[in-house]
């Protein structure tokens, strides 16, 4: 009997490595994330039956959450050596000159070309084919040993696959973010109020080096490998013939890599790839080109620094360099004070930059930057122009100083927590908070009032006609003629919508009130579980308890802003005003739909998108903003976007209205 589950354990493994492969390697899945789910929770049920039986190679290490007590510097078998930049195609021939003097014979020089990817570097050690350690790139000598955080990212095989497998090999690589899950970690941490990435290589760093293996496996971070270090009993004489047995392997290539013949073959590369890169999903920075042949790797060596025989080309300037004329203060929803440079104009990847963000104060210590500085910026893709560094410290530079006074409302400025890198202001009443929030509270997923924009708002708030949300239900049609561009019609539009958002559900109120942490679906679950306003308002902490979706900050951050003096005048005040504040239980209903993930692209027809979320949720599903391998279905309307060939790509279930109407048994 144990020798039958023994092998049935040994099968599944197998077997999981195998898709592991087909996914991340060939890029060729043959079965849905569901049935991949099941792979791993049968072998995590069978694991926790017979522990005897479960080893340090299970691919259900991955899912196994550990709270480490920091990172060992561990030393690397051989140097991991940077890379020399070039910056033209000249430069480039001059390199490739140097490789032919330096090789005095005639023979043909082979190229290996490959994406320069923009992440962290990392070292992965192999024994006998079992991975052994994970370790950052560190000074080059010695890195971090990152093991346990390496062993979460599923692109990294627990063991090599197939053979022939060295005794001993060290795989070099990035650790990188695709542009997408940055863009959802960034909108989680705004919503959560933490402070954002600058950019997915800062992403992928970060979340490498946390102590939570737990969260480092949410990140889904990815790998791609591309070059050797330590190697034992294996003859491998080419670079290419390297990345060849690392696909057998199971560990991840770049699949756009090249092998030329020629220089020119190479900088035709190049070029294509620098007018390509933004179509790619992660983001890379030039393209590497090594010599092909090992012995000639060889002869040509290193400097003290590099190899002679790889370079970087990197791709031109979405750097730029200008003046800081000033550090303004903005201040966001939630009272967040974030530091702006004002910049003296400049063009950067084609565009006019004229601000760019410091993220925090913290940052700017970091970079012992002043006003009147000169200082280099970057623009990577979508991503917020930033300060990379000060390159010529102003002689008569002004310091910039952490805020004691809210610069729009005089308000007190605060850090909460010493371990925050964040300044507050705290007063409810602040017009810059008020402006933002009245835009949070209008928009179409709170209390949806059409008419209602940035433009509009930021006029009611400097007439002083709203001191806050409440302050909406009394406006009249009086009040709205004197805003810029308002005629009778369009005043009884925006009146008209005033009056539909007093009947909305609570979900969406608590949602529009802008609590820290509380997202949408957070509001939803909360509205759901008290039922009405009041329940909310009197909870205590341990009453969060029982929510299953509330952690101890949302319930935190709940508690206290239904205490605050300014909050109880504004529920009174919306009760006044004859808002709805209580919740329809939804009549949760059995479907295919329970427990599945369903995203909407596309411009649906019978349903408005609002209506179609509280659908999946009334029949007990999750709704999601982006697909991914755990989307279960993708609801297809009229001009779908590029969700709709991800999920193509994905082998995601992709139905269209009609079916989507059948499924929650609608007419």
């Amino acid at each position: 009997m144990s020798t039958d589950i023994k092998k049935k354990i040994e099968s599944l493994k197998e077997k999981i490595r195998h898709h592991d492969s087909l996914y991340y390697v060939l890029s060729q899945p043959e079965i849905s994330d569901r049935e991949y789910d099941g792979l791993i929770r049968e072998l995590s049920d069978l694991e926790n039956k017979y522990p005897q039986f479960k080893t340090d190679d299970s691919p259900t290490v991955r899912l196994e959450g550990t709270i480490l007590e920091g990172f060992q510097t561990i030393k690397h078998k051989q140097r991991m050596f940077s890379l020399d930049n070039t910056y033209s195609f000249e430069e480039l021939k001059e390199w490739d000159e140097r490789i032919h003097r330096g090789l005095t014979d005639k023979q043909v020089v082979e190229y290996v070309v490959e994406l320069k990817i923009d992440g962290l570097s990392a070292n992965l050690a192999y024994e006998k084919g079992r991975l052994s350690q994970g370790a950052t790139r560190g000074d080059g000598e010695a890195g971090e040993d990152v093991t346990r955080n390496i062993k979460t990212i599923r692109a990294i095989p627990l063991v090599l696959r197939e053979k022939p497998i060295p005794s001993f090999i060290e795989i070099r690589g990035e650790v990188y973010m695709e542009t997408k899950d940055f863009k959802a970690l960034n909108k989680e941490r705004e919503n959560n109020n933490e402070v954002l990435f600058a950019n997915p290589r800062n992403a992928a760093a970060g979340s490498l080096k946390l102590l939570d293996t737990a969260l480092v496996a949410k990140r889904r971070l990815k790998f791609f490998a591309h070059s050797l270090g330590e190697l034992k009993n294996l003859d491998i004489t080419t670079q290419w013939q390297f990345l060849e047995l690392l696909k057998g392997w199971g560990v991840p290539v770049n699949p756009v890599s090249k092998k030329y013949q020629s220089l020119k073959e190479a900088i035709a590369y190049c070029k294509n790839w620098q007018e390509k890169r933004e179509t790619l999903p992660y983001q890379i920075d030039g393209i590497v080109i090594k010599v092909n042949s090992l012995l000639q790797q060889q002869r040509l060596g290193f400097t003290l620094k590099s190899p002679r025989w790889a370079v970087a080309y990197k791709f031109p300037a979405r750097q730029a360099t200008t003046e800081v004329l000033k550090v303004n203060m903005q201040v966001g929803r939630t009272g967040v004070i974030t530091p702006v440079a004002k910049l003296k104009p400049v063009e950067c990847g084609g565009v006019i930059i004229k601000h760019a963000t410091l993220h925090n104060f913290d940052e700017i210590k970091r970079l012992n930057l002043k006003q009147g500085d000169r200082v280099l910026i970057e623009r990577a893709g979508e991503v917020i122009p930033k300060v990379i560094k000060v390159v010529k410290a102003a002689q008569h530079g002004i310091r910039i100083e952490i805020p004691k006074k809210c610069p729009a409302c005089s308000g007190k400025v605060i850090k909460e927590k010493e371990e925050d890198v964040a300044y507050r202001c705290i007063n409810p009443s602040c017009p810059a908070q008020l402006e933002r929030g009245l835009a949070h509270f209008a928009s179409r997923e709170a209390m949806d009032i059409e008419g209602m924009g940035d433009v509009v708002v930021e006029q009611l708030v400097n007439k002083g006609l709203i001191k806050d949300f409440a302050d909406i239900y009394f406006l009249k049609k009086g009040n709205l003629l004197t805003l810029e561009l308002f005629k009778e019609k369009k005043a009884q539009n925006l009146l008209d919508a005033i009056e539909k958002s007093r009947h909305q559900s609570l979900s969406r109120l608590v949602y529009g009130l802008g609590i820290r942490h509380v997202g949408e679906k957070a509001a939803y679950v909360l509205a759901q579980h008290f039922r009405n306003l009041d329940n909310i308002m009197k909870a205590h902490l341990a009453d969060f308890d029982a929510i299953y979706e509330v952690g101890s900050v949302m319930a935190e951050s709940t508690t206290d802003f239904f205490r605050h003096p300014s909050t109880i005048r504004l529920v009174k005040k919306l009760k006044e005003a004859g808002l709805n504040l209580q919740e329809e239980t939804a009549s949760i209903k059995k479907s295919i739909l329970n427990g599945k993930s369903v995203v909407f692209t596309g411009e649906l027809q019978d349903f408005s998108r609002l209506e179609a979320k509280k659908l999946v949720r009334q029949y007990a599903g999750n709704v999601s903003s982006s697909v991914s391998e755990n989307t279960d279905f993708l609801v297809v309307g009229e001009n779908p976007g590029s969700k709709y060939d991800k999920a193509k790509k994905l082998g995601i279930k992709i139905i269209d209205e009609k079916e989507f109407s059948r499924l929650i048994g609608s007419k």
